[in-house]
């Protein structure tokens, strides 16, 4: 008698038939056979020269500079060159003139707050203090104290 969902693998006639190979290790089979080719393949070049383009004439090996690499990389070292000293001569010539300006603005800032002439105190306060409202950036509330010192510019406190 026959099994239907083919649990038995003996023919009718009674004779063993060959069992069937598993698919999966077919399949893995078969990839180790191609990676075994793929090592093994010499005009590749993926395991010696690491870039995976064939070696020969025309193409050294990727480790190895030619002669017109180490030209064109002589001539960008000089251009290099070049240019690192023609941005440290405009950086030396902007740092001067940065000097300049700097003593400059600290010598008429010190000339200007070394001046003790009565009454030019709250000038002083005042060219401190935005007195505009809408170019202020600040977060709190300075309106109270913006019209008092214009009150007290308008009529100093008498001593």
């Amino acid at each position: 008698m026959a099994d239907d969902f083919g649990f038995f693998s003996s023919s009718e006639s009674g004779a063993a038939e060959a069992p069937e190979e598993d698919p999966a290790a077919a399949f893995l089979a078969q990839q180790e056979s191609e990676i075994a080719g793929i090592e093994n393949d010499e005009g590749f070049g993926a395991a010696e020269g690491g870039c995976g383009e064939p070696q020969g004439p025309g193409n050294p090996r990727p480790g190895g500079p030619d002669a017109s690499s180490k030209v064109l990389e002589q001539e960008w070292r000089e251009k290099a060159k070049k240019d690192l000293e023609e941005w440290n001569l405009r950086q030396n010539e902007q740092m001067e003139r940065n000097r300049v300006n700097n003593r400059a603005s600290e010598e008429a800032f010190l000339k200007e707050s070394k001046e003790e002439t009565p009454g030019t105190e709250w000038e002083k306060v005042a060219q401190l203090c935005d007195f505009n409202p809408k170019s202020s950036k600040q977060s709190k509330d300075v309106s109270r104290m913006r019209s008092v010192l214009i009150s007290l510019k308008q009529t100093p406190l008498a001593r």
